[in-house]
Protein backbone atom coordinates (compact mmCIF):
# COMPACT_ATOMS: atom_id res chain seq x y z
CA UNK A 1 0.00 0.00 0.00
CA UNK A 2 1.26 3.49 -0.83
CA UNK A 3 2.43 5.81 1.91
CA UNK A 4 -0.39 7.80 3.45
CA UNK A 5 -0.77 11.07 1.51
CA UNK A 6 0.23 14.35 3.10
CA UNK A 7 -2.76 16.50 4.00
CA UNK A 8 -2.85 19.67 1.93
CA UNK A 9 -0.15 18.28 -0.40
CA UNK A 10 2.50 19.67 1.96
CA UNK A 11 6.01 19.24 0.52
CA UNK A 12 4.62 17.61 -2.64
CA UNK A 13 6.21 19.04 -5.80
CA UNK A 14 3.25 19.83 -8.05
CA UNK A 15 5.00 21.59 -10.94
CA UNK A 16 8.29 22.84 -12.30
CA UNK A 17 8.60 26.60 -12.58
CA UNK A 18 11.21 29.18 -13.52
CA UNK A 19 9.23 32.03 -11.97
CA UNK A 20 9.96 32.07 -8.24
CA UNK A 21 11.71 30.06 -5.56
CA UNK A 22 11.85 30.02 -1.76
CA UNK A 23 14.58 28.98 0.66
CA UNK A 24 12.42 28.54 3.73
CA UNK A 25 15.28 27.79 6.12
CA UNK A 26 17.27 30.87 5.16
CA UNK A 27 14.19 33.06 4.68
CA UNK A 28 14.87 33.99 1.06
CA UNK A 29 12.58 34.61 -1.92
CA UNK A 30 13.66 34.82 -5.56
CA UNK A 31 11.91 35.99 -8.74
CA UNK A 32 13.58 34.32 -11.76
CA UNK A 33 16.81 34.09 -9.78
CA UNK A 34 16.76 37.63 -8.37
CA UNK A 35 16.72 37.90 -4.58
CA UNK A 36 13.71 39.89 -3.36
CA UNK A 37 16.09 41.98 -1.24
CA UNK A 38 17.85 42.98 -4.46
CA UNK A 39 14.61 43.89 -6.25
CA UNK A 40 12.59 45.57 -3.47
CA UNK A 41 13.05 49.33 -3.58
CA UNK A 42 14.97 49.13 -6.87
CA UNK A 43 12.86 47.43 -9.52
CA UNK A 44 9.46 48.99 -10.13
CA UNK A 45 6.29 46.92 -10.24
CA UNK A 46 6.18 47.36 -14.02
CA UNK A 47 9.73 46.03 -14.31
CA UNK A 48 8.85 43.12 -12.04
CA UNK A 49 5.75 42.28 -14.07
CA UNK A 50 7.85 42.31 -17.22
CA UNK A 51 10.40 40.05 -15.52
CA UNK A 52 7.74 37.52 -14.51
CA UNK A 53 5.62 37.59 -17.66
CA UNK A 54 8.35 38.03 -20.28
CA UNK A 55 11.34 36.37 -18.67
CA UNK A 56 13.77 39.24 -18.14
CA UNK A 57 14.19 42.65 -16.57
CA UNK A 58 13.42 45.11 -19.37
CA UNK A 59 15.75 47.56 -21.03
CA UNK A 60 14.63 51.19 -21.08
CA UNK A 61 13.04 50.82 -24.51
CA UNK A 62 11.35 47.55 -23.52
CA UNK A 63 9.97 49.14 -20.36
CA UNK A 64 8.66 52.12 -22.32
CA UNK A 65 6.93 49.78 -24.77
CA UNK A 66 5.48 47.70 -21.93
CA UNK A 67 4.27 50.86 -20.18
CA UNK A 68 2.50 51.94 -23.36
CA UNK A 69 0.88 48.52 -23.62
CA UNK A 70 -0.30 48.74 -20.02
CA UNK A 71 -1.75 52.21 -20.55
CA UNK A 72 -3.59 51.10 -23.69
CA UNK A 73 -4.91 48.00 -21.93
CA UNK A 74 -6.31 49.87 -18.93
CA UNK A 75 -9.65 50.73 -20.52
CA UNK A 76 -12.52 48.59 -19.21
CA UNK A 77 -14.97 46.88 -21.55
CA UNK A 78 -18.66 47.53 -21.94
CA UNK A 79 -19.85 44.59 -19.85
CA UNK A 80 -17.77 45.65 -16.85
CA UNK A 81 -18.85 49.28 -17.10
CA UNK A 82 -22.51 48.36 -17.49
CA UNK A 83 -22.60 46.04 -14.49
CA UNK A 84 -20.14 47.43 -11.97
CA UNK A 85 -22.71 49.52 -10.06
CA UNK A 86 -25.03 46.55 -9.49
CA UNK A 87 -22.12 44.29 -8.61
CA UNK A 88 -20.84 46.83 -6.07
CA UNK A 89 -24.30 47.00 -4.51
CA UNK A 90 -24.68 43.24 -4.13
CA UNK A 91 -21.19 41.77 -3.73
CA UNK A 92 -18.33 42.15 -1.29
CA UNK A 93 -14.91 43.11 -2.71
CA UNK A 94 -13.45 39.70 -3.59
CA UNK A 95 -16.79 38.41 -4.86
CA UNK A 96 -17.03 41.51 -7.02
CA UNK A 97 -13.55 41.06 -8.47
CA UNK A 98 -14.34 37.45 -9.32
CA UNK A 99 -17.37 38.67 -11.29
CA UNK A 100 -15.66 41.67 -12.88
CA UNK A 101 -12.64 39.74 -14.15
CA UNK A 102 -14.99 37.19 -15.68
CA UNK A 103 -16.88 39.98 -17.45
CA UNK A 104 -13.60 41.52 -18.57
CA UNK A 105 -12.73 38.22 -20.22
CA UNK A 106 -15.85 38.38 -22.36
CA UNK A 107 -14.79 41.79 -23.68
CA UNK A 108 -11.15 40.88 -24.29
CA UNK A 109 -10.11 40.94 -27.94
CA UNK A 110 -8.01 37.79 -27.44
CA UNK A 111 -10.59 35.83 -25.45
CA UNK A 112 -10.72 32.97 -27.96
CA UNK A 113 -6.96 32.51 -28.26
CA UNK A 114 -4.33 31.08 -25.93
CA UNK A 115 -1.39 31.44 -28.29
CA UNK A 116 1.81 32.77 -26.68
CA UNK A 117 1.34 36.25 -28.15
CA UNK A 118 -2.33 36.41 -27.14
CA UNK A 119 -1.47 35.29 -23.62
CA UNK A 120 1.16 38.03 -23.31
CA UNK A 121 -1.36 40.65 -24.42
CA UNK A 122 -4.03 39.37 -22.05
CA UNK A 123 -1.55 39.21 -19.18
CA UNK A 124 -0.61 42.87 -19.67
CA UNK A 125 -4.27 43.92 -19.85
CA UNK A 126 -5.12 42.01 -16.67
CA UNK A 127 -2.26 43.69 -14.78
CA UNK A 128 -3.37 47.08 -16.11
CA UNK A 129 -7.08 46.62 -15.41
CA UNK A 130 -7.02 45.10 -11.93
CA UNK A 131 -6.16 48.36 -10.09
CA UNK A 132 -8.91 50.17 -11.96
CA UNK A 133 -11.43 47.42 -11.18
CA UNK A 134 -10.72 47.82 -7.46
CA UNK A 135 -10.92 51.61 -7.65
CA UNK A 136 -14.10 51.61 -9.76
CA UNK A 137 -15.73 49.10 -7.43
CA UNK A 138 -14.90 51.26 -4.41
CA UNK A 139 -16.20 54.39 -6.12
CA UNK A 140 -19.44 52.66 -7.13
CA UNK A 141 -20.20 51.52 -3.59
CA UNK A 142 -19.37 54.90 -2.06
CA UNK A 143 -21.04 57.04 -4.73
CA UNK A 144 -17.81 58.84 -5.59
CA UNK A 145 -16.01 59.51 -8.85
CA UNK A 146 -12.77 57.90 -10.01
CA UNK A 147 -10.18 60.38 -11.26
CA UNK A 148 -8.96 59.62 -14.76
CA UNK A 149 -5.73 57.65 -14.89
CA UNK A 150 -2.66 59.66 -15.81
CA UNK A 151 -0.72 57.72 -18.47
CA UNK A 152 2.50 59.32 -17.24
CA UNK A 153 2.05 57.80 -13.76
CA UNK A 154 2.90 54.29 -12.61
CA UNK A 155 0.38 51.63 -11.67
CA UNK A 156 1.09 52.35 -8.00
CA UNK A 157 0.60 56.11 -8.36
CA UNK A 158 -2.58 55.79 -10.40
CA UNK A 159 -4.12 53.34 -7.95
CA UNK A 160 -3.46 55.55 -4.92
CA UNK A 161 -4.84 58.52 -6.85
CA UNK A 162 -7.96 56.66 -7.94
CA UNK A 163 -8.79 54.87 -4.69
CA UNK A 164 -8.13 57.80 -2.32
CA UNK A 165 -9.12 60.68 -4.60
CA UNK A 166 -5.95 62.65 -3.84
CA UNK A 167 -2.60 62.97 -5.54
CA UNK A 168 -0.20 60.78 -3.53
CA UNK A 169 3.16 62.00 -2.31
CA UNK A 170 6.18 60.68 -4.17
CA UNK A 171 7.40 58.62 -1.22
CA UNK A 172 3.94 57.08 -0.75
CA UNK A 173 4.07 55.94 -4.37
CA UNK A 174 7.53 54.45 -3.89
CA UNK A 175 6.40 52.55 -0.81
CA UNK A 176 3.23 51.21 -2.41
CA UNK A 177 5.15 50.26 -5.54
CA UNK A 178 7.55 48.29 -3.34
CA UNK A 179 4.56 46.54 -1.71
CA UNK A 180 3.36 45.46 -5.15
CA UNK A 181 6.80 44.07 -5.95
CA UNK A 182 6.94 42.15 -2.66
CA UNK A 183 3.58 40.47 -3.32
CA UNK A 184 4.04 39.75 -7.04
CA UNK A 185 4.67 35.99 -6.84
CA UNK A 186 5.27 33.31 -4.25
CA UNK A 187 5.77 29.85 -5.80
CA UNK A 188 2.95 27.30 -5.61
CA UNK A 189 0.58 28.97 -3.16
CA UNK A 190 -3.09 28.01 -3.20
CA UNK A 191 -4.35 30.62 -5.67
CA UNK A 192 -1.45 30.10 -8.06
CA UNK A 193 -1.97 26.35 -7.95
CA UNK A 194 -5.68 26.85 -8.68
CA UNK A 195 -4.80 29.01 -11.68
CA UNK A 196 -2.38 26.40 -13.02
CA UNK A 197 -4.86 23.54 -12.54
CA UNK A 198 -7.43 25.51 -14.54
CA UNK A 199 -4.88 26.51 -17.21
CA UNK A 200 -3.71 22.89 -17.50
CA UNK A 201 -7.10 21.91 -18.90
CA UNK A 202 -6.28 24.41 -21.70
CA UNK A 203 -8.93 26.75 -20.38
CA UNK A 204 -8.36 30.44 -21.12
CA UNK A 205 -6.36 32.89 -19.03
CA UNK A 206 -9.34 34.81 -17.64
CA UNK A 207 -10.92 31.56 -16.42
CA UNK A 208 -7.66 30.64 -14.68
CA UNK A 209 -7.49 34.08 -13.03
CA UNK A 210 -11.09 33.78 -11.86
CA UNK A 211 -10.11 30.46 -10.26
CA UNK A 212 -7.19 32.19 -8.55
CA UNK A 213 -9.36 35.04 -7.25
CA UNK A 214 -11.96 32.60 -5.96
CA UNK A 215 -9.19 30.77 -4.11
CA UNK A 216 -7.68 33.97 -2.70
CA UNK A 217 -11.13 34.88 -1.39
CA UNK A 218 -10.97 31.99 1.09
CA UNK A 219 -9.93 33.13 4.59
CA UNK A 220 -7.24 30.45 4.88
CA UNK A 221 -5.38 32.06 1.97
CA UNK A 222 -6.39 35.71 1.58
CA UNK A 223 -7.75 38.16 4.10
CA UNK A 224 -5.11 37.81 6.81
CA UNK A 225 -3.97 41.41 6.30
CA UNK A 226 -7.54 42.61 6.84
CA UNK A 227 -7.82 40.54 10.01
CA UNK A 228 -4.53 41.97 11.31
CA UNK A 229 -5.89 45.50 10.92
CA UNK A 230 -9.17 44.59 12.58
CA UNK A 231 -7.25 43.07 15.50
CA UNK A 232 -5.17 46.23 15.88
CA UNK A 233 -8.29 48.39 15.80
CA UNK A 234 -9.96 46.22 18.44
CA UNK A 235 -7.14 46.55 20.99
CA UNK A 236 -6.51 49.40 23.39
CA UNK A 237 -2.99 50.75 22.72
CA UNK A 238 -2.03 50.36 26.36
CA UNK A 239 -2.92 46.71 26.75
CA UNK A 240 -1.63 45.05 23.58
CA UNK A 241 0.71 42.63 25.34
CA UNK A 242 -1.90 41.54 27.86
CA UNK A 243 -4.59 41.10 25.20
CA UNK A 244 -2.28 39.06 22.96
CA UNK A 245 -1.24 36.80 25.82
CA UNK A 246 -4.88 36.26 26.75
CA UNK A 247 -5.70 35.30 23.15
CA UNK A 248 -2.75 32.90 22.99
CA UNK A 249 -3.68 31.36 26.37
CA UNK A 250 -7.18 30.79 24.98
CA UNK A 251 -5.60 29.07 21.93
CA UNK A 252 -6.85 31.81 19.60
CA UNK A 253 -4.91 32.34 16.38
CA UNK A 254 -3.13 35.66 15.98
CA UNK A 255 -3.30 36.49 12.28
CA UNK A 256 -0.15 37.55 10.46
CA UNK A 257 2.28 35.18 12.16
CA UNK A 258 3.94 31.98 11.01
CA UNK A 259 4.22 30.59 7.51
CA UNK A 260 3.87 27.21 5.87
CA UNK A 261 7.26 27.55 4.17
CA UNK A 262 9.44 30.04 6.06
CA UNK A 263 11.12 28.73 9.20
CA UNK A 264 12.54 32.17 10.01
CA UNK A 265 11.36 35.69 9.24
CA UNK A 266 9.49 36.14 5.97
CA UNK A 267 11.88 38.30 3.88
CA UNK A 268 8.96 40.43 2.70
CA UNK A 269 8.06 41.27 6.30
CA UNK A 270 11.53 42.76 6.78
CA UNK A 271 10.79 45.44 4.19
CA UNK A 272 7.18 45.99 5.26
CA UNK A 273 8.18 46.56 8.90
CA UNK A 274 10.61 49.27 7.83
CA UNK A 275 7.99 50.92 5.59
CA UNK A 276 5.40 50.84 8.37
CA UNK A 277 7.84 52.61 10.70
CA UNK A 278 8.59 55.24 8.06
CA UNK A 279 4.95 55.95 7.32
CA UNK A 280 4.12 56.08 11.03
CA UNK A 281 6.75 58.78 11.49
CA UNK A 282 5.78 60.75 8.39
CA UNK A 283 2.07 60.79 9.28
CA UNK A 284 2.76 61.78 12.87
CA UNK A 285 0.73 58.85 14.22
CA UNK A 286 2.77 55.83 15.18
CA UNK A 287 -0.03 54.13 17.16
CA UNK A 288 -0.53 51.13 14.90
CA UNK A 289 3.17 50.68 14.24
CA UNK A 290 3.94 50.69 17.97
CA UNK A 291 1.09 48.25 18.61
CA UNK A 292 2.36 46.01 15.82
CA UNK A 293 5.89 45.99 17.22
CA UNK A 294 4.60 45.10 20.68
CA UNK A 295 2.42 42.35 19.28
CA UNK A 296 5.35 40.98 17.27
CA UNK A 297 7.57 40.85 20.37
CA UNK A 298 4.94 39.05 22.48
CA UNK A 299 4.15 36.44 19.81
CA UNK A 300 7.84 35.74 19.17
CA UNK A 301 8.57 35.44 22.88
CA UNK A 302 5.50 33.31 23.62
CA UNK A 303 5.12 31.15 20.50
CA UNK A 304 8.39 31.55 18.62
CA UNK A 305 6.53 32.75 15.53
CA UNK A 306 7.77 35.44 13.17
CA UNK A 307 5.55 37.93 11.31
CA UNK A 308 4.65 37.01 7.75
CA UNK A 309 3.96 39.24 4.77
CA UNK A 310 0.44 40.06 5.93
CA UNK A 311 1.32 41.45 9.36
CA UNK A 312 3.04 44.73 8.56
CA UNK A 313 1.23 45.07 5.22
CA UNK A 314 -1.87 45.91 7.28
CA UNK A 315 -0.44 49.04 8.90
CA UNK A 316 1.34 50.07 5.68
CA UNK A 317 -1.91 49.98 3.69
CA UNK A 318 -3.72 51.77 6.52
CA UNK A 319 -1.19 54.59 6.54
CA UNK A 320 -1.55 54.89 2.75
CA UNK A 321 -5.29 55.49 3.14
CA UNK A 322 -6.50 52.22 1.64
CA UNK A 323 -9.81 50.97 3.15
CA UNK A 324 -9.35 47.84 5.23
CA UNK A 325 -11.72 45.64 3.24
CA UNK A 326 -9.70 46.41 0.09
CA UNK A 327 -6.46 44.96 1.49
CA UNK A 328 -7.01 41.56 -0.14
CA UNK A 329 -8.10 43.11 -3.46
CA UNK A 330 -4.85 45.11 -3.33
CA UNK A 331 -3.01 41.80 -2.95
CA UNK A 332 -4.71 40.64 -6.16
CA UNK A 333 -3.44 43.74 -7.99
CA UNK A 334 0.11 42.69 -7.25
CA UNK A 335 -0.32 38.94 -7.60
CA UNK A 336 -1.95 39.37 -11.02
CA UNK A 337 1.57 39.62 -12.42
CA UNK A 338 2.51 36.25 -10.94
CA UNK A 339 -0.79 34.51 -11.70
CA UNK A 340 -0.68 35.50 -15.36
CA UNK A 341 2.98 34.48 -15.64
CA UNK A 342 2.13 31.04 -14.24
CA UNK A 343 -0.69 30.63 -16.77
CA UNK A 344 1.73 31.55 -19.57
CA UNK A 345 4.27 29.05 -18.24
CA UNK A 346 1.65 26.31 -17.87
CA UNK A 347 0.35 26.76 -21.41
CA UNK A 348 3.87 26.79 -22.82
CA UNK A 349 4.66 23.27 -21.57
CA UNK A 350 1.36 21.78 -20.61
CA UNK A 351 0.23 18.56 -19.04
CA UNK A 352 -3.12 18.03 -17.36
CA UNK A 353 -2.77 18.27 -13.57
CA UNK A 354 -4.56 15.22 -12.25
CA UNK A 355 -3.32 13.97 -8.87
CA UNK A 356 -4.31 10.61 -7.43
CA UNK A 357 -6.29 10.14 -4.23
CA UNK A 358 -6.54 7.54 -1.48
CA UNK A 359 -9.99 6.01 -1.08
CA UNK A 360 -11.01 5.71 2.61
CA UNK A 361 -14.70 4.83 2.26
CA UNK A 362 -16.66 1.57 2.60
CA UNK A 363 -15.81 -1.44 0.43
CA UNK A 364 -17.67 -4.49 -0.90
CA UNK A 365 -21.07 -2.84 -0.62
CA UNK A 366 -24.03 -4.70 -2.24
CA UNK A 367 -27.02 -3.06 -3.82
CA UNK A 368 -30.48 -3.79 -2.37
CA UNK A 369 -33.91 -2.84 -3.70
CA UNK A 370 -35.20 0.34 -2.10
CA UNK A 371 -37.88 -1.46 -0.05
CA UNK A 372 -35.22 -3.67 1.57
CA UNK A 373 -32.95 -0.88 2.73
Amino acid sequence: MADKPTKGLADVVAASTALSDIDGKAGRLFYRGYDIHDLAGRATFEETSHLLQRGKLPTRSELDAYGTELAQGRELGGLVSANIAEIAEKQKPMEALRSLVSLAGADDADKDSSTPDANLRKAARLVAQQPLLVARYHAARTGSDVPDADPSLSIAANFLLQVTGRTPQAREVEIFDQCLVLHADHTMNASTFAARVCAATLSDMHSAIVAAIGTLKGPLHGGANEQVMKTLESLAPGRVAQAVREKLDAHEKIMGFGHRVYKTEDPRATHLRRMSAELAESTGDDTYYRMSKEMEEVVLETKGLYPNVDFYAASVYHYLGIPTDLFTPVFSISRMSGWTAHVIEQHADNRLIRPDSEYIGETDQKWKPIDER
